[in-house]
């Protein structure tokens, strides 16, 4: 093209769509440039296609979800938060819902409407919007943007947001192609690695265990004998070894700590009880249910479908009669209830990942404008970044919110 455009908008997942939209909507020409045949591809798979778009939690809840450091967000969220987001959605013709653990869906269960109101957006800003357009690399001259190079050809903008995503879902567009723009001009990118991954166990039993949900658990990482980072709520057990909402959350720390040595996950399935609260539980049931057979009774406090995995690691024979169980019995089969270890023998590859952790530095981008420190009129925003956080909305809802900042503050600077 030898148009210049005051802003080009490199990927159009969740947080391109915005900065493309917000940027024309300030005033801004705006060209977006996006590497598939359609836009918004991860978005629309994202929630098993039911997309939880934010989280209704306070700014408190929100930047302690994020790592490395969440304080990042904090201007970012001042300008454009939650609250922000929901009305954004509902103008563009998106019910919202509000499940539990306060996350927010659209009412349809249909993320393909997130992604419709995004490109609505880009319309009403009358968006210049390319596919199949892979960026070969950004230009600079002086420390300021020049443009950029696409498909063999110079295109000239006045300055430019890096909206690339991470590197998993690459079917989904997402091959890290940002890391190595952003290196192209200076910047630091921190080593990237699985978040929000399923984890491993080499355990042939847990194959049988697939499809199994326990809800109401502790699940808890242990490296050398020391616990390290502890969630509850919600895991499920698949045909390789454990996901769900708490192994999720837990898995980023999970894949730092494997790179060190053996981890172990530790499962409370009583987090309610105390020890001698389980061990009295398990008195009264026995004395109730005296004749029948242990792997019976413990269907009052475990699925069936665990017990006899459950049996097995505590060393307890199931088909003994309660009033055969002697007390040290009884305590292992309550010391298991209360901690359960399983040894991760790995996680998921980057490419299943929900997110990727690791991007480019926080310290070399402003946190007001989200402008590159060490290139004038290079902006970021979305997953590309350092930025990190656990399940429940707060990955879309920064993705979102740093893509309508960039976009603001690059039709902003193109105006001085």
């Amino acid at each position: 093209m030898d148009e210049v455009f005051d802003v080009v908008v490199i990927g159009g997942g969740a947080s391109g769509l915005m900065a493309a939209g917000r940027a024309a909507e300030c005033g801004a020409s705006v060209l977006l440039l996006e590497k598939m045949a359609r836009l918004g591809l991860k978005l629309g798979i994202t929630g098993k296609g039911r997309c939880n778009l934010t989280n209704l939690g306070d700014i408190t809840t929100f930047l302690k979800s994020y790592a490395p450091d969440g304080k990042f967000l904090r201007n970012v969220y001042g300008r454009f938060f939650n609250r922000e987001l929901l009305a954004f959605f509902e103008e563009r013709g998106v019910p919202l819902e509000v499940e539990r653990g306060q996350r927010v869906f659209p009412a349809s269960n249909r993320a393909l409407d997130v992604v419709s109101a995004l490109l609505k957006y880009t319309r009403q800003g009358r968006v210049t919007i390319v596919k199949e357009a892979a960026v070969e690399g950004i230009e600079s001259e002086g420390g300021v943007i020049r443009g950029v190079r696409q498909s063999g050809q110079f295109q000239p903008a006045r300055a430019v947001i890096l909206a690339t995503g991470g590197a998993s879902y690459p079917q989904t567009g997402s091959t890290g192609d940002g890391y190595r723009l952003a290196e192209g001009l200076g910047h630091t990118v921190a080593p990237i690695h699985p978040h929000l991954v399923p984890l491993v166990i080499a355990e042939p039993w847990v194959a049988e265990l697939q499809g199994l949900a326990l809800k109401n658990v502790r699940a808890t990482l242990y490296q050398g004998g020391k616990p390290d980072q502890t969630e509850f709520g919600e895991l499920l057990f698949t045909h390789f070894g454990l996901s769900g909402p708490i192994v999720l959350t837990l898995s980023g720390r999970a894949v730092e700590l494997l790179a060190r040595g053996p981890v172990e996950i530790v499962l409370n399935l009583k987090p309610g009880l105390d020890e001698r609260q389980v061990d009295l539980r398990l008195q009264r049931e026995f004395q109730t249910h005296s004749r029948q057979m242990v792997k019976s009774i413990l269907k009052n406090l475990l699925p069936a479908k665990l017990i006899p995995f459950f049996l097995l690691r505590a060393g307890v024979d199931g088909e003994k009669p309660a009033h055969q169980i002697s007390a040290g019995e009884r305590k292992q089969l309550g010391s298991n209830l209360r901690a359960w270890p399983i040894p991760i023998a790995g996680h998921r590859p980057l490419a299943e990942a929900i997110i990727t952790a690791g991007g480019i530095s926080l310290k070399e981008v402003d946190p007001r404008t989200l402008e590159s420190r060490l290139v004038k009129n290079l902006f970021f925003c979305g997953e590309v970044l350092d930025i990190q956080g656990m399940t429940g909305g707060f990955n879309l809802q920064a993705a979102f919110s740093t893509g309508w900042v960039a976009g603001g503050s690059a039709a902003e600077r193109v105006k001085t």
